[in-house]
């Protein structure tokens, strides 16, 4: 049996194999070899394990991980996957033993840095780290900020502040028919938007057996190509649908003899699960987790005496795949043996988390634009707010049927706006980035694969408009404020990295933000209940004025806040200052497990409602956590024109040659091609 690694001109593994479980096993090892402290990291992080090695700041994701259960729902998974589906689960086993193949062989830097030796990867783990990287998609914890702002507020601020903000990842997604292309067939193009991590979330990568032969963009951890693929007479992509599937819970709980008992719905107090667990903290010891589970789900906050400052709560979390015991692996496989779209539409029936929108395309004409996942039927209280669990009318009663859209003058655009999933969300991305994509492609009748960057890279910021209306209204302001303000008012509104009104028009917005943050009116919402650390994002208060600034500048009336004054004080702060260009202080801050202190942080172009959505918080910081996590552009007619790149490289070991070498395309918005001919690949080894 032969299996062979080729790599071609930018370090991206091509994999060739007699079979799909040899195919597996060489998946997993060459992404051990290639990505070996990613894949350590991300399966401790899935066990709640990470703070044994990464110390304190991870001890709050360890925690989280433990109450809701992500290794155990994992295992659970797995097993049921063994008997609904033994061939996919034989694929996955054997993806995980090519891993532990490859970290025995791995060579990492960071693995001395920390004393970390490399861990066994069980089947059931690459389902833990699917979950673990997907759990917060949804943005459940929104819940907790819409009945923080509805109780100081009232209900009218739900929807003030209703848009995505910093916790969500989101996309971009474009399906261009036939009809509209040079060659007559579809092009699909787009980009993931994700927290930048280094190394990158994506991986570049080609597995081909005599069964199929496809490229895309695989998560180092799970087999298969899940999201972004193309088989060569099919191709697929998708973008976050911003459906709202997992529910919160408040629990009332109490302590009795025989252990913990929770509420029902019933009247009625039920036993609930109950148990500790060790967490070990590098430098600290270890502290014991409280890990509890009532009928509706894991318990992640508070307990039977409430969150750390006395709060009385205890809020369960319900996410689908507790149910069900279904993560959605049963699509990965029929994924790559697609060769219709029909056969991509199939596969996603079998989707579970997270809810995507999918745009496929086929060289037979084919095309499909529907949304793929798990969405329960239960009241529309659940879908905004945590709900009491001892009160009736709260249960799932089923599953939603999954919406379906077609193409619009032949072009489909998602990018998380209201489309096709909007009966089964409640947050969604501005249109802007939706609206701009539509415009650029109506601007032209023919499009080719080649002309898509021009898209992934536009930098023009709709959002803008109404602090800028603010703006022009401004009168008597002082010379150097009036100067600010003419610049501002005549910008081209693009937030390129060299523009020095693109600055000065974030330094205004960042000063509003701040100010606004700092009214009275807003005041009860600078202090959230102690919920835990992982959850926080979504209740902190200037990220929220951040992102739902336009909303903020442009309703009737605002709680009474003199909005034009607060305008006219931001313009007056920045007015004087030295001349700044966005890229002077818009910079790329990806994650790392451990920090690199060579590291250059590079200015980016880009804003978070741009096509080009590099996203910052407004107020709080001007760096960059969360941008296009890849790009690419699928050709149905010839797959060697299709085009990809990634924040970073294919290998994930610092030091080595690929490691960081698409950065400087990536950051201009130049794409890597797509190489399909084995002649010009360099054979690496037989495995």
């Amino acid at each position: 049996m032969t299996t062979e690694i080729h790599r071609d001109a930018w370090g991206v593994p091509h994999l060739r194999a007699d079979d799909v479980l040899a195919l597996a096993r060489a998946q997993g090892r060459v992404t051990a070899r290639d990505r070996a402290w990613q894949l350590e990291v991300e399966r401790h992080r899935a066990q709640g394990t990470s703070a044994a090695f990464l110390g304190t700041e991870a001890l709050s994701w360890d925690r989280f991980a433990r109450r809701a259960r992500i290794d155990d729902t994992a295992r659970r998974c797995w097993a049921a996957l063994e008997e609904r589906d033994p061939e996919t689960a034989e694929w996955v086993r054997a993806y995980a033993d090519g891993v532990n193949e490859g970290l025995a062989e791995a060579e990492a830097p960071e693995f001395g840095t920390t004393g970390l030796a490399p861990g066994g990867w069980e089947p059931w783990t690459p389902l833990g780290v699917w979950l673990s990287t997907h759990i917060l998609f949804a943005g459940f914890p929104a819940k907790l900020w819409r009945e923080e702002a509805v109780r100081h507020l009232g209900p009218g601020a739900v929807g003030l502040f209703a848009t995505d903000g910093p916790g969500t990842s989101g996309s971009n997604g474009w399906l261009v028919g036939g009809e509209r292309t040079v060659t007559g067939q579809a092009v699909i193009a787009g980009d993931p938007h994700r927290f930048i991590e280094d190394p990158g979330v994506y991986q570049q990568i080609r597995l081909a057996c005599p069964e199929f032969d496809v490229v895309g963009l695989a998560v180092p951890g799970v087999p298969g190509i899940a999201h972004f693929g193309h088989t060569g007479t099919v191709a697929w992509a998708i973008t976050n649908a911003m459906a709202d599937y997992q529910d919160l819970y408040r629990e009332r709980l109490r302590r009795t003899g025989a252990g913990v008992e929770a509420l029902g719905p019933d009247g009625a107090w039920h036993r609930a699960a109950r148990h500790t667990e060790p967490v070990e903290v590098a430098g600290e010891g270890t502290v014991e987790v409280e890990v509890i589970e009532t009928a509706r789900g894991p318990v992640i906050a508070g307990g039977p005496e409430g969150l750390d400052d006395g709060t009385p709560v205890a809020l369960s979390l319900r996410y689908p795949p507790r149910v069900t015991g279904d993560l959605g692996f049963g699509a990965l496989l029929p994924l790559l043996r697609a060769r219709r779209v029909a056969d991509v539409d199939r596969a996603f029936d079998a989707w579970s988390e997270p809810v995507n929108v999918v745009q496929a395309a086929d060289t037979e004409g084919g095309l499909l634009h529907r949304v793929a996942g798990r969405v329960p039927v239960r009241s529309t209280a659940n879908r905004t707010r945590a709900v009491p669990a001892w009160e009736p009318g709260h249960d799932w009663n089923g599953w939603h049927e999954m919406p379906r859209a077609g193409l619009t003058d032949g072009i489909a655009v998602m990018a998380n706006q209201r489309g096709p999933a909007a009966p089964l969300g409640v947050e969604f991305a501005p249109p802007h980035r939706a609206d701009r994509i539509r415009a650029l492609l109506d601007e032209r009748e023919e499009w080719s694969a080649a002309d898509m960057p021009a898209i992934h890279t536009d930098t023009h910021l709709a959002s803008a408009a109404p602090l800028l209306n603010h703006v022009a209204d401004l009168e008597n302001l002082s010379d150097d404020a009036a100067r600010v303000r003419d610049r501002l008012v005549g910008w081209n509104r693009r937030m390129d990295a060299d523009s020095q009104e693109a600055a000065l028009y974030a330094a205004v917005r960042g000063a509003v933000v701040r100010r606004l943050a700092a009214e009275p009116a807003f005041a009860a919402l600078t202090t959230p209940p102690a919920y835990p650390e992982v959850l926080l994002p979504w209740l902190a208060l200037v990220p929220r004025i951040a992102f739902a600034l336009e909303h903020l500048l442009a309703a009737e009336e605002l709680y009474g806040i003199d909005r034009p004054a607060i305008v006219r004080a931001a313009l007056e702060e920045v007015a004087g200052k030295p001349a700044a260009r966005w890229g002077d202080t818009h910079r790329l801050a990806p994650w790392r497990a451990l920090g690199d202190p060579a590291y250059d942080a590079p200015a980016l172009s880009g804003d978070h409602d741009c096509v080009l959505s590099t996203s910052a918080v407004p107020g709080y910081t001007d760096l960059a956590a969360r941008g296009p996590a890849a790009r690419y552009v699928w050709d149905l007619a010839r797959r060697e024109d299709s085009r990809w790149v990634v924040p970073f490289g294919a290998s994930g070991v610092p030091g080595t040659p690929h490691h960081r070498d698409q950065l400087p395309l990536w950051l201009e918005g130049k794409l890597v091609p797509v190489v399909t001919d084995w002649d010009r690949l360099t054979k690496e080894t037989d495995v």
